[in-house]
């Protein structure tokens, strides 16, 4: 059941910010420079269509320590077995090679606003007019007490792809039958809404075949959470008696982990688990915190450009950012950026700028052709990005329309991830 990243289904026309009057820098150095930092699903877009769209005239650094990005979206089915690794890796090739994008393979250690520069891990300084930020999640250190990015290879996160879900599916097959397997949920808000519940699909399935008595706990802090009534309706329809959910009012704020022990204590309660999925409070990525431009956890934003509210020749994308009611996804960041980009490039050339519509939608997998999605569309006010309509699978679907959700997702994968790279 391998996907295919070459099939593609469109996902929709290129939106844009609205703005006053744009803003034409003087040319006092040549080309206008934009530093993008992250190269992920808003990064990546930005840079892409910032050098497409300008055709030259504007000078793009994309600043991204990997050299090979796993998207988060999709992890989950690497680790359920319905794609490879190598199936959700990404690399930047085509966006230097025909785009003309300096991608420049470093780490952003700090941003003098005043200045404009970016200086990187290497040494070097990169002078910008416009810088995007785009760094994704952090993890709030503390957030579970006994557990910190140290002991994640005892207790992975697997919330940042790559390593750490070839660990975690690595440690999921290597479970004693009979076993027992934990997941600490985060509290709101974190990425990707559904993500945490997918996986909890995900692992049930491996399970299911290969080790069907074992047993998974989910230690939620959340009265509710994304698409419950779907979730809950499937693990009961494809994997009853194995998942048993803890929320807040059986202690599920008051967790403590210990990665020596394998135990999670769940208000005075150990239990004894033979792997354990903590998945952490989470804020921006620390060079969004690091420029200025965060409230000490995320990055608020102005939504008809995504500027940042702290300085408005900054503009933060996806995760990181405090926008309003847009949730944490790959297909909202990449929402974001588009809008992003026709501003700035507004800004620096003089291009006609659009109003700023968004769209999002997140498929989540809970079974074998058992997809299920939620979505809406979104509109800049200036208090926030706002939700205008939405839409839900609903319980009771057939399982032909469900197949089909799943293989619109696939096909949702194949455009997106060649909007970001191609």
């Amino acid at each position: 059941m391998t996907f295919n990243r070459r099939k593609f289904i469109a996902v929709g026309a290129a939106t844009a910010a609205t703005l006053s009057a744009p803003h034409v820098l003087a040319d006092t150095h040549g080309k206008p420079r934009v530093v993008v930092i992250g190269g992920g699903s808003g990064g990546a877009t930005a840079a892409r269509y910032i050098a497409k769209d300008s055709k030259g005239a504007i000078d793009v650094t994309l600043v991204e320590p990997s050299r090979s990005y796993f998207t988060c979206y999709f992890s989950n089915l690497y680790i359920a077995g319905f794609t490879e690794l190598d199936e959700i890796s990404h690399t930047y090739g085509t966006l230097a090679a025909k785009y003309g994008i300096n991608v420049v393979h470093d780490w952003a250690v700090d941003v003098d606003r005043d200045a404009k520069t970016v200086s990187l891990a290497g040494g070097a300084v990169l002078s910008y007019d416009k810088l995007i930020l785009s760094p994704g999640i952090d993890f709030v250190e503390g957030a579970v007490p006994g557990w910190s990015v140290a002991a994640q290879n005892k207790m992975p996160h697997a919330y940042k792809a790559g390593s750490q879900s070839e660990l975690l599916k690595a440690q999921i097959m290597a479970m004693p039958q009979g076993g027992r397997f934990a997941m600490v949920a985060p509290p709101d808000p974190f990425r990707c809404p559904p993500g945490p519940y997918e996986r909890i699909s995900m692992v049930a399935h491996v399970l299911k075949q290969t080790n069907p008595t074992a047993k998974i706990l989910l230690v939620d802090p959340k009265e509710t959470f994304s698409k419950q009534a779907l979730f809950e309706e499937g693990w009961e329809r494809h994997y009853s008696g194995m998942i048993e959910r803890v929320g807040p009012d059986f202690g599920a704020t008051n967790v403590t982990a210990d990665p020596e022990a394998m135990t999670v204590d769940i208000d005075g309660s150990v239990e004894k688990v033979d792997v354990c999925n903590v998945i952490p409070a989470q804020k921006a990525g620390r060079i969004a915190d690091m420029a200025g431009v965060t409230d000490g956890n995320w990055a608020p934003v102005n939504a008809a450009d995504m500027s940042s509210k702290a300085d408005p020749d900054v503009h933060v994308l996806g995760d990181a950012a405090q926008q309003g009611d847009m949730p944490k996804s790959g297909f909202a960041a990449n929402s974001q950026a588009k809008v992003c980009a026709m501003a700035v490039r507004g800004a620096l050339t003089g291009s006609k700028v659009f109003p700023a519509k968004f769209t999002n939608t997140c498929w989540s997998l809970i079974a074998p052709d058992d997809g299920v999605k939620v979505g809406a569309t979104y509109e800049a006010t200036p208090e926030k990005i706002a939700k205008v309509d939405g839409f839900v699978s609903q319980t009771g679907e057939d399982a032909v329309t469900r197949k089909a959700t799943y293989e619109e997702s696939v096909g949702w994968y194949a455009g997106i991830t060649t909007d970001m790279f191609n």
